[in-house]
């Protein structure tokens, strides 16, 4: 009597493995199961940028306040970049450089 139902069950737990791993026919495309970040492609990231940036928390997660210390490092140090930028940019346009044009970050 033991006997039957120890064939059945192997064979349900085979059918489940090959099922599992996609041998009785293609499995579908997997959807992803979160928003991709939405950071701009088409221009440098600016501090707005980094500071929009929010990380999905997975099974293990991560230490948020650490990596909310170093976005907001980074957010800081992005502006102070962009105003030596700028600063640097009147001085030449003061004395008659012309300003070149932005270095495209996809090529």
């Amino acid at each position: 009597m033991t006997l039957p139902f120890m064939i059945a069950a192997i064979a349900v737990v085979a059918v489940v493995a090959l099922i599992a791993v996609g041998r009785l026919g293609e499995l579908p495309e997997a959807e992803p199961d979160r928003t991709p970040l939405a950071l701009p492609v088409d221009r440098p990231m600016d501090r707005a940028d980094v500071d929009g940036v929010r990380f999905a928390v997975g099974m293990r997660g991560y230490r948020m306040d650490e990596v909310d210390d170093v976005l907001d490092r980074l957010a800081a140090e992005v502006d102070r970049r962009d105003a030596r930028i700028s600063e640097l940019e009147s001085r030449l346009a003061a004395r008659g450089v012309p300003r070149s044009e932005p270095i495209d970050p996809g090529a």
